[in-house]
């Protein structure tokens, strides 16, 4: 039998076809849209702390992961059969198809889910906890977004499977491409012929859609985007000088900022703190050093939450804030955890929002006050650390330098009482650190209160009212720099000299 060209063509003219490629093209749409969303959630799900949440949602992706959809099909179009109110819905073969594709493919996009969100790094949701918001404020502000960007071309290929999966929904007598064409060629014996045709229909299906989210990656790719200019001094030309931080006058009959009373933490048995007490007063800069291991980035994080507690209890303006087994939520620590800022070494800055933006969300999602208000303290904390200029450019095209001083201008401009720093200026080279450390010092000489682990030791001991030293998990010395430099202490003295302090 010779081929028909001319009746091949006239397949792409074809009223029914053109008609069964639309219900394709709604049906793989709202499969992948609705399978997007439901299979986030199911994501979350699996992640969460709720252990009868994360056995449900494992359980789904196990049981509608191991379903042929084809068997799904055909159960749930006859699932009138058993429940008879559900024949109203699922009569429809749309319908039915439609329902059982999205419980399908839930259970697979959930995986892609997951995939993008164990890839977010852990320091986002650090830097969203440092900055007092709330777990679905970090999900969804921080990390979905993230994990979206990257789980974009794993949906994509998804959504070229959910098409061609369309073709199996015939079997329950809807009228999509595959359909239209088995009525055809069992007419007429063309088979060659229409699957050739049907072929193109599909073909054509993804080819269009390829083209669509092509076009959305490169307008939403911020990798490949040139910032926009920023006029610094037209923005601070209308801006009145305002108060940025709390500012505090160090004194010595001053009540603690933060007391830290009788504070242990082990990890798998290994005691990395032991039994620490350390107050800072108001206006005070104490710094923290000693050798690796010894317990400094660990203490750090216990101030503001992101390491528990085994024992002991951290008050913070004379009042009640983190105690030993205490739940991460809890009302004395949700009402003064912005009161705390942190500058992380590794900075931490999210990396889909621009600077301006990074500096802005926070204070926005607190609803600390109005946005003409936070841009306004915004721009003159970039320009106080020296980085407005960089305001429209995105954390990947500043220097390691720049994204410090940028992060110390979010941590300030949620005017916090007390800012923490862990090692601000580890993950820089040598080139990059004055510049970090000048910005630490400018807020030093502004009277804010600081509590610095470094290991820059000429920084710390001439920054500092006061150095604290640290080995094995306790505190060996609490003192005055000038005290510290000349004490008789064999342990303090080699320390010092195997850190090339003069």
């Amino acid at each position: 039998m010779q081929f028909d060209w001319h009746y091949l063509l006239s397949l792409f003219v074809d009223a029914d076809f053109w008609l069964a490629s639309w219900v394709v093209v709604k049906l793989s749409l709202l499969t992948w849209g609705i399978g997007i969303v439901l299979g986030l959630l199911v994501a979350l799900g699996k992640q969460s702390r709720f252990m009868l949440l994360r056995k449900l949602c494992g359980f789904y992706i196990w049981l509608f992961r191991s379903l042929p959809l084809l068997v799904l099909l055909i159960f749930i179009f006859n699932l009138p059969q058993i429940f008879p109110f559900t024949s109203p819905l699922l009569s429809d073969p749309f319908m039915a198809g439609l329902i059982a594709m999205v419980l399908s493919e839930t259970a697979y996009i959930a995986e892609i889910h997951r995939g993008g969100l164990l890839s977010v790094s852990r320091g986002q949701q650090e830097a969203g906890r440092a900055l007092g918001l709330r777990i679905g404020q970090i999900q969804l502000n921080i990390i979905i977004p993230q994990a979206l960007r990257i789980s974009l071309p794993t949906l994509v290929n998804e959504y070229i499977a959910i098409v061609k999966q369309t073709s199996l929904v015939s079997v329950i007598s809807l009228s999509e491409i595959l359909m239209v064409g088995e009525r055809l060629y069992t007419d007429n014996f063309k088979v060659l012929e229409t699957l050739l045709a049907v072929a193109c229909y599909y073909v054509l299906i993804v080819s269009v859609f390829e083209k669509g989210i092509g076009w959305f990656e490169r307008r939403s790719d911020i990798y490949s985007k040139t910032p926009l200019p920023f006029d610094a001094a037209a923005e601070l030309g209308v801006l009145a000088e305002q108060p940025i931080v709390a500012v505090h006058t160090s004194s010595a009959s001053a009540k603690p900022i933060l007391e830290m009373s009788s504070i242990s933490k082990a990890y798998n048995g290994k005691k990395v703190l032991k039994d620490i007490n350390l107050s800072v007063k108001p206006g005070e800069i104490v710094s923290i050093i000693g050798p690796s291991g010894s317990g400094k980035t660990t203490l750090i994080r216990t101030i503001n939450g992101l390491e528990t507690l085994d024992g002991g209890e951290i008050r913070l303006l004379g009042r009640e804030f983190i105690q030993a087994g205490q739940k991460e939520n809890s009302l004395a620590y949700r009402s003064q955890v912005t009161r705390l800022g942190m500058v992380f070494q590794g900075f931490n800055l999210f990396p889909h929002k621009t600077v301006l933006q990074n500096l802005m969300l926070a204070p926005k999602l607190h609803g600390i006050d109005t946005p003409k208000e936070i841009r306004e303290r915004s721009i003159l904390m970039l320009e106080k650390v020296g980085m407005l200029d960089h305001a429209n450019k995105y954390p990947h095209q500043l220097s390691g330098g720049q994204q410090q001083r940028v992060a110390i201008a979010r941590t300030l401009v949620m005017k916090p009482t007390l800012v923490l720093f862990d090692e601000p200026t580890s993950a820089l080279d040598p080139e990059r650190v004055n510049e970090v450390l000048q910005v630490i010092e400018k807020l030093a000489q502004e009277g804010i209160t600081m509590l610095i682990v470094t290991h820059e030791m000429q920084f710390a001991f001439s920054i500092s009212d006061r150095v604290v030293f640290m080995e094995q998990g306790e505190i060996i010395h609490d003192e005055a720099p000038d005290v510290l430099r000349t004490m008789k202490s064999e342990r303090m003295s080699r320390f010092l000299k195997n850190s090339s302090f003069a």
